[in-house]
């Protein structure tokens, strides 16, 4: 209204002033519903907060963890954050937890310590008959020696393949000794010349076995030369035989699905008649081998004036 034309264009112009056929007064008619509704979403829109506004609240950025399940559309809002129940093979693994399991465990516990307690004092009983303060000394002494024995053994086992065989004149250590041996048992009270004999008669028994493999193994080489050529010569054979022979073009080889030869050259001829056009038909493309003419003769030879001599 304020531009320059405006009283160029006021003729143009009517406003229509109604005037009141009563004295009733007739307001705007907005449902109440609709009024409501309006209230309600105003005062969303002052509560509700965006998750950047909740982010700088809680912490900030590394801090605040947003809630996903804020937004479930649930019965109760209450159930919202609630534990979600674990499903293992369609049921509840929570139907399955016993709420005394800690007690029970507690009474478990109580009575293994009440077993083990009875079975350390059985310890020391041999046929029922309980043992004597020297023998329950002997009886551990020996148990004690056993279980270093067999962490030894252990040691040794694991790093067997690691640990280079020594020969037993060069074990400077000598840990298994007859004479070790006899000072452990005269050490326990017992006598070690027996045990001793014995480990010395089984040493000898097995040098002799070994003289006696060595002079069998000398007598036999002959024989054993014999054997080997007679083997190699089969090998040669077997192989020649076995080795595959070249075939013409025109042998039916069994499972071709032709009658015989002549029906086999006569189908490989009409393979070749029937590739012939195409192979015509091709031309150079990309895949080809191609060696350019860099400097094609006719432009790069001297002319001449006059005449009909084109080349030299």
């Amino acid at each position: 209204m304020k531009s320059k034309k405006i009283n160029d264009c006021l003729n143009r112009f009517h406003v229509a002033l109604p005037k009141p056929r009563d004295q009733k007064e007739r307001p705007a008619c907005i449902p109440q519903a609709v009024l409501e509704a309006k209230s309600k979403q105003a005062a969303e829109k002052e509560k509700r907060k965006t998750e950047k506004e909740l982010e700088d609240e809680y912490g900030g950025a590394g801090v605040y963890s947003a809630s996903l399940r804020k937004n479930y559309i649930l019965a109760n809002d209450e159930w919202k954050e609630d534990t979600m129940p674990e499903i293992l093979d369609g049921h509840n693994v929570y139907d399955f937890i016993d709420p005394d399991i800690l007690l029970r465990l507690e009474e478990l516990e109580r009575e293994e310590g009440l077993r083990q307690a009875e079975e350390e004092g059985d310890d020391f009983e041999m046929d029922g008959q309980e043992l004597s303060l020297e023998e329950q000394e002997a009886l551990a002494e020996i148990r004690k020696k056993k279980s270093l024995l067999i962490q030894q053994h252990r040691m040794k086992k694991s790093t067997a393949e690691s640990r280079p065989v020594v020969p037993r004149k060069f074990d400077t250590d000598r840990k298994f000794t007859t004479g070790r041996m006899g000072r452990q048992l005269s050490s326990l009270g017992l006598d070690p010349s027996l045990a001793i004999k014995r480990a010395r008669s089984k040493s000898r028994g097995r040098k002799r076995e070994r003289s006696v493999d060595k002079r069998e193994g000398d007598g036999g080489d002959a024989m054993d030369i014999d054997d080997n050529q007679a083997s190699k010569k089969l090998r040669l054979r077997s192989t020649s035989r076995s080795r595959s022979q070249s075939r013409p073009p025109g042998e039916v080889i069994p499972g071709e699905g032709l009658k015989d030869s002549a029906q086999k050259i006569k189908a490989i001829k009409l393979a070749k008649k029937s590739v012939l056009k195409r192979n015509k038909n091709a031309r150079r493309g990309e895949a080809d081998r191609v060696i350019p003419t860099l400097k094609p003769k006719h432009l790069f030879s001297g002319k001449r004036s006059i005449g009909k001599t084109q080349r030299r």
